[in-house]
């Protein structure tokens, strides 16, 4: 991998941090318990209860995310980056630039998608 390569990689990688933790700030209010207590009708609170299951869904997803990137920032930082956690192959530049967070070579990933 270039140097331009890694450092465009790294600006993804920023980028992206940054809108997770967005995501997450922003949904945290939606994210928060229905208060069954409300003068709403049934139909109201099942659909409020499916909303905030759904919102919970996602942050929980925008959590692990957020977490894979700072991992491949920190690997980037220690001169790991792109090198696969499973076989230490270098990661396909494609891959990396559709998602730079990858940890994993395609093959090791289908491997321990197969588990």
């Amino acid at each position: 991998m270039t140097a331009s390569q890694e450092a465009e990689l790294r600006t993804a990688l920023e980028r992206l941090h940054a809108e997770l933790r967005a995501q997450l700030a922003s949904s945290q209010e939606a994210a928060k318990p229905v208060d069954l207590d409300q003068p709403i009708g049934r139909v109201s609170r099942i659909d409020l209860i499916q909303q905030q299951s759904m919102v919970e869904a996602g942050r929980e997803a925008a959590k692990i995310r957020s977490q894979q990137v700072a991992a491949a920032l920190r690997r980037m930082d220690d001169g790991e980056y792109g090198l696969c956690l499973g076989c230490g192959d270098e990661i396909e530049a494609r891959r990396l630039s559709a998602r730079p967070e990858s940890p994993f070579c395609l093959r090791c990933q289908a491997a321990r998608e197969k588990r």
